[in-house]
């Protein structure tokens, strides 16, 4: 949960680098809490609540996926082949699962690197005190 957390705190941060866990983590949530609105939604019978989550997390979901394509030294802007019919799902899927680079890149420091331990989530770092 906290790195569902820190990505919708870091809504508008489109710099930087995003490891595989804050994306994925963040994706399961989102996807948990989407069929949760959904349900609530079904049982209400306004269709309102999932439309309005939807809006809410829209540009941190795209925030995370930019940070996660610049781990692996990719450009924001190739987050633009989920345009092209299911051959741009495919390739941003293998992007998304592909390990980010090692050390510094173009984009910023290597988030798994020790000395930036628990700077993408510094709650994390409570969890070991």
């Amino acid at each position: 949960m906290n790195w569902y957390l820190t990505v919708m705190r870091s809504a508008f941060d489109f710099s930087g680098r995003a490891r595989r866990t804050e994306y994925w983590m963040f994706t399961l949530f989102n996807l948990i809490f989407s069929i949760l609105a959904n349900v609530i939604d079904a049982v209400i019978g306004l269709g309102i609540l999932s439309v309005i989550y939807s809006l809410v997390v829209f540009i941190p979901g795209l925030a995370v996926s930019v940070r996660r394509l610049h781990d692996i030294n990719k450009s924001g802007w190739n987050i633009l082949l989920a345009l092209i019919p299911l051959v741009g799902a495919i390739i941003l899927l293998v992007f998304f699962v592909k390990e980010g680079d090692k050390g510094r890149n173009t984009y910023g420091p290597d988030p798994k690197s020790p000395e930036n331990a628990g700077a993408e989530n510094p709650d994390i770092l409570d969890q070991f005190s």
